[in-house]
């Protein structure tokens, strides 16, 4: 009976929500590997032609003056993504918002990467991001391109039903009886069978083969999507991992004063961070405005890993650093939380964790489709079944 009840809300859960999980699978397995194929498809927007020897960066409040001239009147520039890497170019990101707004090109009225030579300060592209692939393909996994109001909360709650798919679709594969050649039908597919069984098998197998890792991009998703779920999910991990250090401060650099050698207290701030972490992979800037009392600086020691990390803090009047946060020294909870990117896409263990997490998604893409196959020929086989009753009912 709880089996039958189940396979009932498997089904239907399945059929509602089927759509939308194939829609953001597929998306979620191309964007796995967006770090390289945006290198690989667009060398010259991320890499300069020629190297500027010992030459050091401009200033970056001349920089985003510079970005912000190859832009149309209005438009600011709001992040600047840094590589210290010196054959490297920078992003400079300008990007207004209407988050009532339906639909992926009302809801962003301006989103534009400038690419600047930090040596130079000439313009190597300008990209709008609106249409840009890899961006339409992240806005597809996000929100179905329909904007942050409906197609988030459409994504998040679909989101929530795959992974009670996922469960209630391991209590179904799970075999009840458990003799070998049972097993074997469960764990193999058998490509030599008729279409109706293989499909059957691409269903079960996958399911269940995919089970583990898709539980993890499911739940990693639900933190996105929810607030609330993000701080019951850090507070578990609080609870069983809560690890011995309590103060995620970085005591040796915090109180120190940035060297003075600019007029701007950003230009002071990135300089000493260019020179304290010249191995860094990526350091990012938000602009926050002036009228904000700090200047905050994530500077990722991995440039296609989020979770390793020094946050710095200074502030804007003074230039000192009154704050650091190291990745290194967070509790079990903070930790996952700042590893959640690294887990969703397959970058926590590079290029093997991701290439599982495509594998996975991609099976995962190919559940709704399977079945849905599996409905629609149950249903046929039942329309069948009551199209002979009919007649034997009309001779009585």
């Amino acid at each position: 009976m709880i089996r039958k009840g189940l396979l009932w809300l498997h089904k239907w859960l399945g059929i509602v929500t089927g759509t939308v999980v194939f829609l953001v699978s597929l998306s979620g397995a191309i964007y796995c590997f967006h770090d390289e194929l945006k290198l690989l498809f667009y060398p010259e927007k991320y890499f300069l032609n020629q190297v500027g020897g010992g030459q050091q960066p401009k200033p970056l409040t001349e920089l985003i003056r510079s970005a912000e001239s190859y832009l149309p009147q209005g438009e600011r520039v709001s992040r600047v993504d840094i590589y210290p890497a010196r054959n490297r170019t920078w992003i400079f990101r300008a990007m207004a918002t209407d988050e009532a707004a339906v639909g992926h090109w009302n809801y962003y009225r301006y989103y534009k990467r400038v690419f600047l030579d930090p040596y130079t300060g000439k313009l190597a592209a300008l990209e709008d991001s609106r249409t840009e692939f890899f961006q339409l393909v992240l806005q597809l996994h996000m929100n179905l391109l329909l904007g942050k109001t409906y197609g988030h909360a459409a994504v998040g709650y679909s989101t929530a039903v795959f992974v009670i798919l996922l469960l209630t679709g391991i209590v179904l594969w799970w075999p009840k009886n458990r003799k070998r050649k049972t097993l074997k039908r469960s764990l193999w597919i058998d490509t030599k069978a008729k279409w109706k069984r293989l499909n059957y098998d691409l269903h079960n197998v996958l399911g269940f083969y995919s089970f583990f890792v898709a539980l993890v991009l499911g739940v990693t998703g639900l933190v996105y999507s929810f607030p609330g779920f993000k701080k019951v999910y850090v507070g578990f991990f609080n609870l069983v991992a809560p690890g011995t250090v309590r103060d995620t401060s970085d005591r040796q650099v915090q109180g120190r004063q940035v060297p003075l050698l600019f007029d701007d207290t950003m230009d002071n701030t990135l300089h000493y961070l260019l020179c304290k972490h010249p191995d860094a992979g990526i350091m990012s800037v938000r602009l926050r405005g002036p009228e904000s009392p700090l200047i905050d600086v994530q500077v990722r020691m991995e440039e296609k890993r989020s979770g390793t990390f020094k946050w710095y803090y200074v502030d804007r009047s003074t230039g000192r650093v009154e704050q650091v946060i190291d990745s290194g020294r967070l509790t079990g909870g903070e930790k996952a939380g700042s590893l959640n990117f690294d887990l969703h896409t397959g970058s926590i263990g590079e290029l093997g964790t991701k290439i599982l997490a495509c594998v996975i998604s991609l099976f995962c893409a190919s559940l709704p489709i399977t079945g849905y196959i599996l409905w629609w020929n149950k249903r046929k086989k039942s329309v069948k079944r009551e199209g002979r009753k009919k007649p034997a009912g009309n001779q009585q």
